[in-house]
């Protein structure tokens, strides 16, 4: 039985935010499998002595990452489109325990912020040195996507000398046009001076992910109140006939008579009315 109302809101912005959780899962998982198996990248992963470097570490958290976010799509698509709460359950524990981790890594990025953008920046000059070494498309993406994200430029944000310019973003300016921040240290100040904005992103998105999870938990309500069996009440009647009397009749043929004898009707003796839920 479809939900109606509240339920049917709730319905809607669940597709919603599982079309744009898919895309964003599909786009880590499509960017860390092309920097794994990627002709460039490949044989870092055979290296034994950087099987913990920061490229390695930051590959496998986008493929891992990726892959959760889309398993968690698919059973909210499955279950807020086809009223199954067996998946629509599914959906709810998963996504709990996405909203508490994205909220912890946010927490914990905020206190080892130093530790943060050192990490990062090592997993950028991973890329930039690369890049540098092959060209290969999949990190030229990479780059492009973090230089207009961060509005920086190489490792030394001179235009005459980097390798990288044609992945950097426009200048604002002239100085900018010779001189553009350069992207290690323009990591290490986000989490240095702006890490209360870091953690804003981090908890603006676990919000997000609880608000979905409250649809979810409202929507699995109006499934199970809309799938539970009418409900009925007995009538019954107290007296045992009901008699309707009737005006008296002529009779040509017998002596007139005052009265006739009563018709007498039986009644049910119960009724089962459902109500509706």
């Amino acid at each position: 039985m479809a939900v109606d109302g509240c339920g049917v809101v709730c319905k809607y912005i669940l597709v919603l935010f599982n079309i744009i959780f898919s895309v964003v899962g599909l786009a880590f998982l499509a960017l860390g499998l092309w920097l794994r198996f990627s002709d460039g990248t490949r044989g870092i992963f055979n290296v034994e002595a950087l099987n913990s470097s920061a490229f390695v570490l930051g590959v496998t958290v986008l493929i891992v990452l990726g892959s959760v976010m889309l398993v968690v799509v698919v059973f909210g698509d499955y279950g807020a489109c086809s009223e199954k709460r067996c998946a629509l359950q599914t959906f709810i524990v998963l996504l709990f325990f996405l909203a508490v981790a994205e909220v912890v890594v946010g927490v914990l990025a905020y206190t080892s912020r130093d530790e943060v953008g050192r990490r990062l920046g090592e997993f950028y000059v991973s890329l930039y040195t690369l890049y540098a070494n092959n060209n290969d498309p999949a990190l030229a993406i990479t780059l492009t996507f973090i230089h207009n994200t961060l509005h920086c430029c190489g490792v030394t944000g001179i235009s005459l000398v980097e390798i990288v310019k044609k992945t950097c973003p426009k200048p604002d300016g002239f100085m900018e046009s010779l001189v553009m921040a350069n992207c290690p240290t323009t990591i290490l100040n986000v989490f240095d001076r702006r890490a209360s904005l870091v953690l804003g992103v981090f908890l603006g998105t676990g919000a997000l992910l609880f608000v979905a999870l409250i649809c979810s938990v409202t929507l699995n309500a109006k499934i199970r109140q809309s799938a539970s069996p009418p409900q009925y009440i007995i009538l019954t009647q107290s007296t045992a006939a009901l008699t309707v009397s009737q005006p008296p009749q002529q009779d040509f043929g017998s002596p007139p008579h005052p009265y006739q004898d009563p018709v007498v009707f039986t009644p049910l003796s119960a009724a089962n009315i459902p109500i509706q839920a």
